[in-house]
């Protein structure tokens, strides 16, 4: 039976008025809205919040969706904050009038703030402080666009929730990249494919007669982030939602989004000329091709206004696309591009490919097919790159292209979702783990040309930038599975909106508004927050090891997996342990991958004694015996890193349980049982892994480090079946 659906403003009011007591179901995810507690404070802001004033425009063109949304969210975010009723004037009547409207269409707003004010919140951004107007003393929230409006009113909101000063506020904030999605990698049957969260949000059979009050919420929270676009179908496309039946699905969504200032993309299945058009072929050069693919877009534009465009995997796993006809990935994502561009639209052609015909190191594959065509692409085709060469590791050093195609715009693809990195049951924040790709430094063409700065378009000056990230959000009552997993959903919109925020920061953050202010509660969970990717890290994958999860499912180890349909789908491809050491060779003895990086960073990565650690087995096959930074050998240092990722989550058990009673009962609760499944899952990564490669390395366990609970076939006979999230089990 499914739960009925309570809108987050509905249950922030009904919250606010102590209907619900304590309990919380995180439904209401970091807009809580909850009461003010101190009594002094309430009231200093209530003094400071007492109307809404919308000026009437003076321009033709206005249109309230975003004001009528921003206006909305501050009525019930401070009615549900200070308990405040807001009544909506034309003109302010009284100090401590909000203000809100646009430089372009009310100028007299625009005078009250400097021109490089404006010039810094840019088309998307705000500008929030003190003015007087009509002789009253006012709020004034400004953008130089409806959706600035919106945005500045959510971080309005977010100042009052933190509990910041009200005396000398003073915010102005631009998105550093224009177009920050989010992938949702849902299929038209409600599947999610690597999805932890339950079903699709999406219930296509219901639309677009059914519009769930949900979709609203979804908007909401993405836009109380900066997240602007949203890609609704896999990239492992079915081409029947490009039928018009799913459009007019898709215009529903469409239609609750656009006040929140979010586009919807489509994927793209580059078969589907033939598919669902009737023609014998897809060769994007054939006149009929392109014929079909500009009908259709002009299409979706008529059903769709304001459709942002497509994302494409094509060529990759199984995914058809331009070189079942001898054409290349320039020639597919230019004829899209090329439909798109009277519109505004744009294409994002995925640079995820991998043949296993080819024997190159699968790491070199996606940079051999796609660097030779810098240039090549039409200004609004954009390549879409992974942060890392392989797949979404939990840490990799930053795929090569970044470095290597300075005529074309990239866009950088994160994974929200955590396939490697324990799924709904496990915490890792990947606030750092963001943090750390963008501050990488590609070296081009110079010292601090960083992946941040090439997405931003900062770097080589192209119009139009882009980030994605593959969503963690389902139909699960709390969106995201795991509670503090919320935290990646609003880490990967922060950081989008200012790649120059920190993690801890954002941890911060996220945890004062999810949890309270109180020191008490929050100093444990954000340190919890900042250490757990590197936990994760250190008890399964430590040191640059990769891709040695189970199969398939991606839960659990697997160091042992060596059939699997393709070798470098298998473990000991990446690790290849024998008796001489560990690691994959990248190096100009082995594989070269390191070729196709800067010099700068050949000549770190290329000598193991300049790797950084986490990186040392990446790049370099090294006997168990190699002396370490620390002065131990590598096969000490291993075991080391398994035991300490252990260790650390058991710290969090012991400062979980010191909430007890500082917070309501179901998400304490939720997350005890969870911390305690992700302390037996460490273990058995810990030990399934070092058993397996102690065949290897003949070598006895270092003090400090437990011994396996059960022998290695124990763990090697495990069996998980009907994962969550894997294609093969739904």
């Amino acid at each position: 039976m499914r739960l009925p659906f309570v809108s987050i403003a509905a249950m922030a009011v009904a919250l606010a008025a102590g209907s619900l007591l304590r309990a919380d179901d995180g439904y209401r995810l970091w807009l809580r809205y909850d009461r003010v507690a101190d009594e002094s404070l309430r009231a200093t802001y209530a003094a400071a919040f007492t109307e809404i004033a919308l000026p009437a425009p003076t321009r033709p063109g206005f249109s309230l969706g975003s004001i009528e949304a921003a206006r909305d969210e501050l009525t019930t975010g401070l009615k549900g904050l200070l308990g405040v009723d807001l009544s909506t004037v034309s003109q302010p009547t009284r100090d401590g009038a909000l203000l809100l409207g646009t430089a372009v269409r009310s100028p007299e707003l625009a005078g009250l703030v400097s021109e490089a004010d404006l010039r810094a919140a840019s088309e998307e951004g705000y500008v929030i402080r003190p003015v007087i107007f009509a002789g009253k003393r006012c709020v004034l929230v400004l953008g130089n666009r409806d959706v600035g409006v919106l945005y500045g009113a959510f971080a309005l909101l977010r100042h009052v929730q933190l509990h910041e000063p009200i005396a000398g506020l003073n915010l102005v904030s631009a998105p550093r990249i224009q177009r920050r999605l989010l992938n949702h990698w849902d299929n038209l049957n409600g599947f999610v494919e690597r999805g932890y969260a339950g079903q699709s949000l999406w219930r296509w059979f219901e639309l677009p007669d059914i519009v769930s009050p949900r979709y609203r919420d979804y908007a909401r929270a993405c836009a109380s982030i900066g997240v602007n676009g949203t890609v609704l179908t896999n990239v492992n496309a079915n081409a029947l939602v490009l039928t018009p039946a799913y459009l007019q699905k898709v215009a529903a969504l469409a239609n609750v989004f656009r006040p929140y200032g979010i586009r919807v993309y489509l994927t793209a299945r580059f078969s589907a000329p033939v598919e669902i058009g009737g023609l014998k072929t897809a060769d994007p050069l054939d006149p009929a091709v392109k014929q079909w693919w500009t009908d259709k877009v002009a299409e979706i534009y008529r059903i769709i206004p304001g459709f942002g465009g497509f994302l494409v995997k094509a060529n990759s796993e199984g995914q058809p696309g331009p070189q079942a006809y001898g054409r290349n990935h320039a020639d597919g994502a230019n004829m899209l591009a090329d439909a798109l561009v009277p519109y505004g639209g744009i294409v994002m052609w995925r640079a995820f490919v991998y043949d296993n015909n080819v024997p190159a190191d699968r790491h070199t594959q996606g940079f051999s097919e796609f660097q030779p065509l810098d240039g090549q692409f039409r200004s609004n085709a954009i390549v879409q790159v992974k942060n890392g060469a392989i797949d979404f590791m939990p840490r990799e050093p930053f795929h090569p292209l970044f470095g290597a195609m300075p005529q074309t715009p990239l866009a950088l693809e994160l994974q929200i979702t955590q396939e490697y990195l324990g799924q709904s049951m496990q915490l890792a924040f990947l606030g750092p783990l963001f943090e750390e790709v963008l501050d990488a430094d590609t070296f081009r063409p110079n010292a601090g040309s960083t992946i941040a700065k090439i997405v931003d378009g900062s770097v080589d000056l192209h119009g139009i930038s882009v980030i994605a990230g593959v969503a963690n959000i389902g139909d699960d009552r709390n969106w995201t599975g795991h509670p503090l997993a919320q935290a990646n959903w609003y880490a990967y919109g922060r950081l989008a909106w200012d790649h120059q925020l920190t993690s801890a920061q954002i941890a911060n953050e996220w945890t004062r508004l999810t949890f309270g202010n109180d020191s008490a509660v929050v100093q444990p969970i954000t340190s919890m927050l900042l250490e757990s990717h590197e936990a994760v890290v250190n008890y399964s994958m430590p040191l640059g090891l990769h891709h040695i999860m189970a199969e398939g499912h991606h839960y659990g180890p697997g160091p042992w997996v060596d059939q699997a349909g393709r070798a470098d789908w298998t473990s000991v491809y990446y690790h290849r342990a024998d008796a001489n050491g560990v690691g994959f060779d990248r190096t100009k003895s082995g594989s070269n991958a390191l070729a196709q990086y800067a010099p700068e960073i050949q000549n770190l990565w290329g000598n193991p004694a300049t790797t950084p650690d986490n990186l040392l087995l990446w790049f370099h096959h090294l006997p168990w015996d190699y002396r370490m930074k620390s002065g131990r050998p590598l096969w000490d240092e291993i075991a080391l890193h398994y035991q300490s990722g252990v260790d650390t989550v058991r710290t969090w058990q012991k400062a979980w349980a010191t909430l007890n009673g500082k917070m309501d009962d179901e998400r304490f609760t939720h997350v005890k049982q969870l911390l305690a499944r992700q302390e037996h899952d460490a273990r058995v990564w810990r030990d399934a892994c070092l058993l397996y490669f102690q065949q290897f390395s003949k070598k006895p366990l270092p003090a400090g480090v437990e011994p396996p609970e059960h022998p290695l076939d124990f763990y090697k006979a495990q069996q998980i079946h009907f994962a969550p999230g894997h294609p093969g089990a739904h």
